[in-house]
């Protein structure tokens, strides 16, 4: 009996180590980019038109996770039958998708796919809901990051480090050189870092980092919109790698400059009933603002 009892309750703590904070309209506001009301529908209406929607969240933001595990739900069920839908992930890196894909066809177990694909602290209880509705609706589920050692490579010495790689390590970034990043995103960056020398040191390598983490992921999306006719594709990423339409919108638009993309930028506010016009307008085409009074969520 105690035996049968202990076995319960690990059942029962693994369930839960699986579960995400539930989706609650209670817990955030839609607006457009200017402060006007709106409403997750409208986004997923939005979709009609537009081939990428980029949900750029806080990593931490429990809600958030919630809104886009909902949001990729209703796309799911809205356009499925009629587009090629795609989940794509920040969240892994491109050296990696061979075992996104085996795992997504059922070659191997989920316990090797996550001691295979360097999932984030969080996985279980964040981006598992999406994949596993992506795994379940046989959706493809794109690894659109780069992977961290080249970024660290080229934040410790520059992109020019890049060129040294075999051709088999250059088919995990995007084609080299890749596009400097725009006179506003890197204002934006370099302010983001504080005006410190210490912040400053070595600023010009680092944002060269973030320009290869955004252009990676943007080719990723470009390289699906190229092969798909009638695609849409749903992108996770943190919030400051497209918010205001910068970062990764920009290098995806030099990829394929007729791209129709939406932007939702995910804010935690305390007061995330009301939009600020100084914070908040122009951070997307949908700013969500989450109750900033709910726990965080932590990586494991």
């Amino acid at each position: 009996m105690q035996l049968i009892k202990l076995c319960l309750l690990v059942l029962m703590l693994s369930a839960l180590s699986f579960s995400q904070v539930p989706f609650s309209t209670d817990q955030f506001r839609v607006f457009d980019s200017n402060g006007v009301p709106s409403s997750i529908d409208k986004i997923v209406d939005a979709m009609a038109s537009n081939e990428v929607l980029f949900l750029g969240e806080l990593h931490d933001d429990a809600v958030g996770h919630a809104i886009q595990a909902e949001v990729f739900r209703r796309v799911v069920e809205r356009y499925s039958t009629d587009r090629r839908i795609a989940l794509s992930l920040e969240m892994f890196e491109r050296d990696v998708q061979i075992v996104v894909d085996e795992y997504l066809h059922g070659l191997i177990s989920e316990n090797h796919f996550l001691l295979s694909s360097r999932p984030w602290g969080n996985y279980k209880w964040d981006y598992r809901p999406l994949v596993e509705l992506a795994k379940e609706q046989k959706l493809p589920v794109i690894a659109a990051n780069a992977p961290r050692r080249y970024i660290n490579m080229v934040s410790r010495n520059g992109r020019s480090a890049l060129d040294s790689l075999s051709k088999d390590a250059k088919r995990n970034l995007p084609p080299l050189p890749y596009a400097e990043p725009s006179a506003a995103y890197s204002a934006k960056f370099k302010a983001l870092m504080g005006p410190s020398p210490e912040a400053q040191m070595g600023i010009d390598k680092i944002l060269a980092s973030q320009s290869l983490w955004d252009a990676a992921m943007a080719e990723a999306v470009y390289r699906f919109l190229k092969k798909h006719d009638d695609p849409l594709i749903v992108h996770l990423n943190g919030g400051f790698h497209t918010e205001s339409r910068l970062g990764t919108v920009e290098h995806l638009l030099k990829y394929r400059s007729k791209t129709k993309a939406i932007v939702v930028t995910m804010r935690y506010e305390n007061d995330f009933q009301t939009f600020d016009q100084a914070k908040h307008k122009g951070l997307g085409d949908f700013v969500i603002l989450t109750d900033a009074k709910q726990p965080r969520s932590k990586r494991s």
